[in-house]
């Protein structure tokens, strides 16, 4: 295919799909940004791949890109608020000496360190690294699925450990 041919196809696709992918992007995040953001992304991907699906696939394939990006955020935002509550800032920390603080950090490190494999190698991946379940999934060979149950774990373990 042409790249002027290929221009065309994915303008026509954008004006006939964008506003029932944008729907669906905004009624599952319910930010305007984050869903224009996730089919934008969608065409630019969809740009990159060298075969468009066909006609009567192709709103499928459209919807579904879009729903798994949204997935993919919610997943990150959710496990991103689940560590900020973890150890929760209150007005008072501010005012707390630095050996305090660093007190404070190297239990926190204490606790991560006395996870169990695979929860210890997990969340290093995911926090040290900065790897997406996916990403971890991969390199450990597992199931994604499995991934974000043993972060959890992990995450309630810590939690648990603090909160005594």
């Amino acid at each position: 295919m042409t790249d002027m041919l290929e221009k065309e196809i994915l303008e026509q696709l954008f004006r006939k799909y964008y506003s029932d992918m944008y729907y669906l992007a905004r009624t599952l995040l319910g930010e305007d940004k984050e869903a224009e953001d996730i089919v934008q992304d969608v065409f630019v991907q969809l740009m990159k791949r060298d075969i468009i699906p066909s006609e009567d696939k192709i709103r499928a394939y459209l919807m579904t890109s879009v729903h798994h990006g949204c997935l993919n955020i919610i997943r990150r935002t959710s496990l991103r608020k689940q560590i900020e509550n973890l150890y929760p800032v209150d007005e008072t920390t501010d005012l707390q000496p630095t050996d305090k603080l660093s007190e404070q950090l190297e239990t926190i490190q204490s606790y991560i360190d006395s996870l169990e494999e695979p929860h210890h190698s997990i969340f290093r991946l995911r926090f040290d690294e900065d790897l997406t379940l996916k990403e971890i999934a991969l390199r450990l060979n597992m199931n994604q699925n499995t991934v974000y149950k043993y972060l959890q774990q992990s995450i309630l373990k810590i939690r648990s450990k603090l909160y005594r």
